[in-house]
């Protein structure tokens, strides 16, 4: 019986490390995310002192 219960622990220690690596894997995709959209919001500013159009 105490194969089983010392196999049990491994797994139960191996499915948290596979779900933090999965975690942090999510975590640094969604920031990499964030920083791309810099330049379309960029691009719909206004820049100081531009003039405007006459539509």
């Amino acid at each position: 019986m105490d194969f089983f219960i010392e196999g049990v622990d491994v797994i139960q220690k191996l499915i948290i490390l596979v779900g933090a690596g999965l975690g942090a894997w999510g975590i640094i995709n969604l920031m990499e995310g964030y920083g791309n959209d810099n330049r379309a919001t960029r691009s719909r500013l206004k820049r100081p002192g531009a003039e405007s159009r006459a539509e």
